[in-house]
Parts: structure tokens; C-alpha cells; sequence
């Protein structure tokens, strides 16, 4: 024990003695965290949309009116014509067209269909389905109330009531689902980056050898590099969730020490890793490309943007052996569901499996030559 106990005396001089560590600690996944938060949605609050209004009527301003009111569209003005429109489609200065055609308020006055044409750059699939949703509800809304002008004592009971109620996140903020998944990210990207650069540093400076030929065994060495990153990223955990309650007003619903024990787990996972990396690498530079290799398969793959359950049957197996997945899957589980350890306790489970292989096969891997 006294010997780990002068390793982490050793790494913590280290790293405090470096003055550019502690900003890379504390302030960059702050602001981080802040950024992506607001920046990382899939909400559409700007859709540009032009509409060319063929029928210049009475019914064609009033649908006007409609989307000019509505927050998720601004209006591009000047069109007249198709082509212009297909113009500034092409051109990317438009997201979708609207046209209006020169017999809609006709046809409407003699109760009839009218038409209309709404063409949608489609590029990003899934924000034109969300365009399409947001510009047809306007549409149907718009014909619900000519409906009402035209038959005022048409009745107006609905044989289903329905009553949406949204849990955990009653608001619909994209916020609210992102931060603790970021939150996550960024405790993995500073934990498995620092110890992915640990050993491999000291390659580099030649101070390996010296300690190789000291009297401490491999796992107590694996240990003292271990624990100091562990406790600066739980550190780093406390201090996001913090900030994520202050900032943005995301509390944990759930147990705070259940998290923070599923957390420590999760860490020696990612730390576990992080070392490996660093013992089959010989260069700061070879540790960076190899821990980012893994990193943007394991995030791309872990939910954090998109579910994981939409990924294809293969891709879903082959997720069972992501950690991020786990701990994401876990951490929204805890913070906005107050869920218990039986909810994810396969999971937990997972990732002690997973941290006892990996740091199993990072002392494996590192030769110690006395």
C-alpha cells in the first residue's frame, strides 16, 4: 500500500506541476459542455421558406399569416415564380418552397379541393421529415379553420379525446435529453485521453527505465497511474453535474450515489483502456490516433445523438461491447427517470466485466524489465 501510495504522491506532482493540465481539466470540458449543449440538437427553430403565392386572395394571405407567426420559419421574400424558388433551392438559400396555387381561394369557396405544392430540400433526411411535419400541422391547421368559417354548425365532437402527457422531460427540451449524454463524453474524452498519454509520456522523457528497475510490481504500478485520473474525472463528474444543475436546471432525479458508484466503475473502464492504449504505443502521438480511433466508433455508436435501438441488428450486437453506450443508457436512467439499481443492473453489471478485462489485460501488457 505505501507503495502506491508515493506512485500517486509522484503523478499528482506531475500533473499539478504542469500549468497547462489544469485549464485542460476543469475549463475546456466546461465549455464544452456548455457549447454542445445548445449546439448539438436536432430541434429546427430557423426552416427558411419560400412561398410563391399564385393566388394573391383573402385565403392564400391568411396561410401566409400562419407560417409568418409560427417560430420555426422565417420567410424568404422577392419569389414569384417556380423557378426562382428551384433557384434558391438549388442555391441552399431556401429549405422549402410553398406554392399557392392561382385557384385556391376558387375552389375553397365553392367547397371543393384545393392544392398545393410543398417541395422540401431533403438532403438531411431526418430534418426534412421534421420540416414536412412542422409545414403540414400549419396546413391542416389553416384547413380546420376554413372548415369552421364555412360550416359554423357542423359539430364539433370527437368521438376519441386524447390527452398527451410527456414524462421526464414534460418541455420537450433537446437540452434536457444531450447534457447528461455530453456530460459523459466529456469525463470519457479527459479520462481515456490523460491515461492514454501516461505511460507512453514517460517513454518519451526516459524516465521508464528508472522506474522499471524499482522494486514495485506491475499492478501496483498500474494503480498509482490509475487512481490520480480517476479521482480528477470524478472531480470532473461532480463539477458537470453542477454546472448542468446551475446552467441549464437539469437535476439528478434519481440517487446521486448510485450514479456516482456506477460512475467510479465506468471510469475504470475507460481508464483500464486509456492504459492499454498507452502500453502498446510508443509515442504521445501514436496514443492520441489510437484512443480517437476508438472513441469516434464507440460515441457514433453509443446513442448519444440518435437511439441505438434504430441502428441495424448487427451493429446492435456489436454495441454490447461499447462502455459509453452503457454509461450513457445509464446516466439518463438515473438523472431524468430516477431509476433504481434493478433498472440497469445487467448493464452495471457489463461494465464490471468489462473494467476487471481491461485493466487484467493492461498489466498483462506492460513489461516491466528490472
Amino acid at each position: 500500500m505505501r507503495t502506491i501510495l508515493f506512485i500517486l504522491q509522484k503523478e499528482f506532482r506531475q500533473i499539478f506541476r504542469d500549468r497547462t493540465m489544469l485549464p485542460i481539466i476543469l475549463v475546456v470540458p466546461m465549455v464544452q459542455l456548455l457549447i454542445l449543449s445548445y449546439t448539438a440538437t436536432f430541434e429546427l427553430k430557423n426552416t427558411r421558406l419560400a412561398i410563391i403565392d399564385q393566388d394573391h386572395s383573402v385565403s392564400s394571405r391568411s396561410l401566409n399569416r400562419k407560417f409568418e407567426g409560427s417560430p420555426f420559419f422565417s420567410m424568404v421574400d422577392g419569389l414569384i415564380t417556380y423557378d426562382e424558388g428551384m433557384e434558391m433551392l438549388k442555391r441552399s438559400k431556401a429549405d422549402q418552397i410553398l406554392v399557392i396555387e392561382s385557384d385556391l381561394d376558387y375552389h375553397i369557396g365553392r367547397s371543393e379541393k384545393a392544392g398545393l405544392l410543398l417541395v422540401t430540400n431533403a438532403i438531411n433526411g431526418s430534418a426534412a421529415s421534421l420540416m414536412n411535419a412542422y409545414a403540414l400541422a400549419i396546413i391542416n391547421d389553416f384547413g380546420k379553420e376554413v372548415q369552421k368559417e364555412m360550416y359554423p354548425n357542423l359539430p364539433k365532437v370527437m368521438p376519441i379525446h386524447i390527452e398527451v402527457r410527456h414524462w421526464y422531460n414534460p418541455q420537450l427540451d433537446y437540452k434536457t435529453y444531450m447534457v447528461p449524454g455530453i456530460l459523459v463524453l466529456l469525463v470519457t474524452l479527459i479520462g481515456m485521453f490523460l491515461s492514454g498519454m501516461n505511460i507512453v509520456k514517460e517513454k518519451e522523457f526516459g524516465t521508464i527505465e528508472q522506474i522499471n528497475v524499482t522494486p514495485i510490481k506491475k499492478y501496483q504500478f498500474m494503480i498509482g497511474k490509475l487512481l490520480p485520473f480517476w479521482f480528477i474525472a470524478m472531480f470532473e463528474l461532480l463539477f458537470g453535474l453542477g454546472f448542468a444543475a446551475l446552467v441549464f436546471n437539469i437535476h439528478i432525479v434519481g440517487s446521486l450515489p448510485l450514479l456516482l458508484g456506477v460512475a467510479s466503475v465506468y471510469l475504470l473502464v475507460v481508464l483500464g483502456f486509456g492504459l492499454l492504449v498507452s502500453t502498446i504505443t510508443e509515442t504521445m502521438q501514436q496514443a492520441m490516433f489510437v484512443s480517437w480511433f476508438f472513441l469516434v466508433i464507440f460515441i457514433l455508436m453509443s446513442g448519444l445523438f440518435t437511439p441505438a435501438e434504430s441502428m441495424p441488428d448487427w451493429a446492435q450486437w456489436l454495441n454490447r461491447i461499447n462502455p459509453i453506450a452503457y454509461f450513457i443508457q445509464i446516466n439518463r436512467m438515473i438523472m431524468l427517470k430516477g431509476s433504481s439499481f434493478s433498472d440497469f443492473a445487467d448493464q452495471f453489471y457489463a461494465l464490471v466485466v468489462y473494467a476487471f478485462v481491461i485493466f487484467s489485460l493492461a498489466v498483462w501488457r506492460y513489461r516491466k524489465v528490472a
